[in-house]
Parts: structure tokens; C-alpha cells; sequence
């Protein structure tokens, strides 16, 4: 059984939680409560991207203020 996270052939989306921090996760998956899609499905390499490129400050939104 292969790691559904690391499989480079899946498709995969990108999760927002309340805090602002992100995650890849599968795109056949159900997504976990709290968590919110804000980029849909597509290859493993983008959503990494797509993270890279908005997830610009580490910290929860609850120690920025």
C-alpha cells in the first residue's frame, strides 16, 4: 500500500484551515472538518506550488494579531 499523500499519479487538493494554514490532501478523500478547499483538484506539483506561493507567513492567524 502506497502513502496516498506522496502518490505522484493522484490528484490532490488544497486545504485551508480557520488559522490560515495549509495542506495537500487527496483529492478522493473527504476532507476533515475545519478544513476548507481553496484550490481544487489537480496534479500533486501544482497544489505544492499553490502552497509555496500563498503560504507566505508560517504563523496562525491567531498569533498575528
Amino acid at each position: 500500500m502506497t502513502n496516498p499523500f506522496e502518490d505522484q499519479e493522484s490528484t490532490y487538493l488544497v486545504l485551508m484551515n480557520e488559522e490560515g494554514q495549509y495542506s495537500i490532501w487527496p483529492a478522493d478523500i473527504d476532507v476533515p472538518p475545519g478544513w476548507s478547499i481553496v484550490f481544487t483538484e489537480n496534479t500533486r506539483e501544482s497544489c505544492i506550488e499553490y502552497i509555496y506561493s500563498h503560504w507566505t507567513d508560517l504563523k496562525p492567524h491567531s498569533l498575528r494579531k
